[in-house]
């Protein structure tokens, strides 16, 4: 397959906020999965509070990406994502009131709307950074899975937070994936630069 990522020139000093934000971004993600598969699993209660962090998070994340690069007006991709994980986590304190099941189905659609706005960034980001086309494969792949959650849902099973782990892990990938690939298109940009010069 012949990548297409490095058609436009990245800009290595707009990547010096991505490469720490993918990074940072993974680390929580790897953190959460590990907990999730350790604590969460043999305890509710910090299975719950891992299930609400998680959304917050992302909430955090999006808002501090978007004030980072011009501000929530400028980034309504990021905006509509940072509103969508906010309202998740409320809907995720209501669902853990009910079942596992609604909980999963709060997730499954937030996943789908966030798959869609990640997506959307990684496009139009596209043009500016360079290296996202992993980020907008992990869009399309989380608004899959989301759909995946709805419809599991709905199944007889009562699901556990090692049901949605394994989607916070690909989360984790991708975010290191698209880390790793800055650097090493920031490194390819310096090294054209010096041989021009």
């Amino acid at each position: 397959m012949t990548d297409t990522s490095t058609r436009q020139p990245a800009s290595p000093q707009g990547n010096q906020w991505l490469k720490p934000y993918y990074f940072s971004r993974a680390a929580f993600s790897a953190v959460w999965v590990l907990a999730a598969f350790t604590l969460g699993k043999s305890m509710p209660g910090v299975a719950a509070a891992l299930l609400l962090v998680y959304p917050a998070w992302d909430a955090a994340a999006n808002f501090a990406d978007a004030r980072r690069n011009g501000g929530l007006q400028q980034n309504r991709s990021q905006s509509l994502n940072m509103l969508a994980s906010a309202v998740t986590t409320a809907a995720v304190a209501i669902a853990l009131g009910i079942s596992m099941n609604a909980v999963l189905g709060v997730f499954g659609v937030w996943a789908v709307l966030s798959g869609l706005f990640q997506l959307a960034t990684g496009v139009r980001r596209w043009k500016s950074h360079g290296a996202q086309w992993a980020m907008i494969l992990s869009g399309a792949q989380s608004a899959l899975a989301g759909a995946f959650f709805v419809r599991q849902a709905n199944a007889p099973t009562v699901p556990g937070i090692t049901d949605i782990a394994p989607y916070a892990a690909f989360g984790a990938f991708y975010f290191f994936l698209s880390a790793i690939w800055l650097v090493v298109s920031d490194m390819r940009s310096r090294k054209a630069a010096s041989i021009q010069a």
